[in-house]
């Protein structure tokens, strides 16, 4: 079992939610983070001062899928939040050890 933390804009929730559940993968959670990267940022106007705002919204998403399905949900993620421009995000693969389902105690991948 492989663990993915995606990182994504806010805007591609919707997108790449809808793109998980057509891949197979229901079970999933998320965050709204703040990161930077080579986005670098944006400076705004406040209260008459220029800032200098260098952490953007971004969300950060978590599944576990099988092994086997690892490639599918990455082309499928890629595919739903690509916008080809800086600050897409970022997919991060780990491996998991075990899963454990904790109403019936099921472990491994049938814990998925």
């Amino acid at each position: 079992m492989k663990k993915l933390e995606i990182i994504i804009r806010p805007g591609k929730l919707d997108d790449v939610k809808a793109a998980l559940s057509r891949s197979g993968v229901h079970g999933m959670h998320y965050a709204e983070i703040q990161g930077c990267g080579r986005q670098m940022g944006h400076a705004e106007i406040y209260r008459g001062r220029t800032v200098q705002v260098d952490f953007l919204p971004k969300l950060r998403l978590e599944v576990v899928v099988d092994d086997a399905d690892v490639d599918g949900v990455v082309e499928a993620v890629i595919g739903a939040a690509r916008t080809g421009e800086i600050g897409d995000g970022k997919i991060f693969i780990s491996e998991v050890l075990d899963a454990v389902r904790i109403r019936t105690g099921e472990r491994g991948p049938a814990a998925l």
